[in-house]
């Protein structure tokens, strides 16, 4: 009887660790911050002491890869070196033709609408993912080597901070390689050159507007051309846009989350904030603006603020 219990503990413990390796976020919006032994200590930065499953999780089945675009490197999480429990750890120049093989655990609920280590808040139901030393952000694609399952990520976190482990994957991600139950899983990690992605697969190396969410949101293709769509607006005949602009900034898959960050982002911008809700999902946006002269000055802010992605939308796309 003891043995089972012994062996019934490991297990809980395993599951329960499954983020534990996981992120350590700085907080957004703080150009300099990055990793360091006091920010990995956690402290009461969150509100969980462990990490854990969703009690009420959306089907992630259908959640799709993320879309690699050309983005510059993040502000935050990018030090060239930084200290975690005392160890140094270094982050890569380039992600240019990285590929390990490992294991890959995820992390999520304990983390879930708090600040990724480049100031971006993390939603377990995005294809997200943390790494130790590629660069903020990458995108890469993780391969499940016992089932053959394979996902892209988008690289916007630090950690996990256990050497035996390679890769962070977030719930959704880890979902679709179905590596949940058993908490961790091996993998290959492949770096994907988004200039040679787009050349195969849209005939051309110029990257599509930035988008926050990758699920389920649509695809980034139908997102940059809704906001160039929106960038384009004319007056109508009586002289006014056809439709409010707002400036998205997450799509977030709990609404406290999406409450929370609206109530940041309030208390430090001039203009509106809301959260347009769907089923499963609630985006948080900036606005109605009164014009798209108002487009950049607002983009401005919220950079300043640490919120690099925001993409215009309007009314229609709710």
């Amino acid at each position: 009887m003891r043995a089972w219990w012994i062996l019934l503990l490991a297990a809980l413990w395993l599951t329960g660790c499954a983020g534990g390796g996981g992120a350590t976020p700085t907080p957004s919006g703080n150009a300099d911050a990055d990793v360091t032994d006091e920010a990995s200590s956690g402290g009461e930065r969150y509100a969980m002491s462990s990490d854990a499953y969703p009690q009420e999780p959306p089907d992630v089945s259908r959640v799709p890869d993320a879309v690699p675009r050309i983005e510059s490197r993040s502000r935050a999480g990018n030090r060239s070196t930084y200290q975690v429990w005392g160890k140094t750890y270094h982050v890569l120049d380039d992600a240019s033709g990285y590929e390990r093989r490992g294991t890959a655990s995820w992390y999520g609920k304990k983390f879930h609408g708090y600040a990724t280590s480049n100031g971006e808040i993390y939603d377990m139901y995005k294809m997200s993912a943390a790494h130790r030393s590629l660069p903020l952000p990458t995108f890469a694609r993780v391969t499940n080597l016992d089932n053959g399952r394979s996902v892209i990520v988008r690289v916007n976190d630090r950690g996990p901070f256990h050497s035996e482990r390679e890769i962070d994957l977030s719930y959704a991600a880890a979902a679709r390689l179905d590596i949940l139950d058993r908490g961790t899983g091996r993998v290959r990690v492949e770096a994907i050159d988004p200039a040679a992605w787009l050349a195969e697969h849209r005939g051309g190396t110029e990257a599509p507007r930035p988008a926050v969410a990758e699920a389920p949101e649509p695809a980034a293709s139908a997102v940059a051309a809704a906001a160039a769509a929106n960038e384009s607006a004319v007056p109508t005949s009586a002289g006014s846009v056809t439709d409010p602009i707002y400036l998205q900034v997450a799509a977030l898959g709990s609404a406290d989350s999406a409450n929370e960050l609206k109530a940041r982002l309030q208390s430090s911008l001039e203009q509106p904030v809301r959260v347009a809700s769907a089923p499963g999902l609630y985006r948080v946006q900036v606005g109605p603006l009164a014009g798209r002269a108002q487009i950049d000055p607002v983009r401005g802010e919220l950079r300043r603020a640490g919120f690099d992605e925001a993409f215009v939308v309007d009314a229609a796309a709710d």
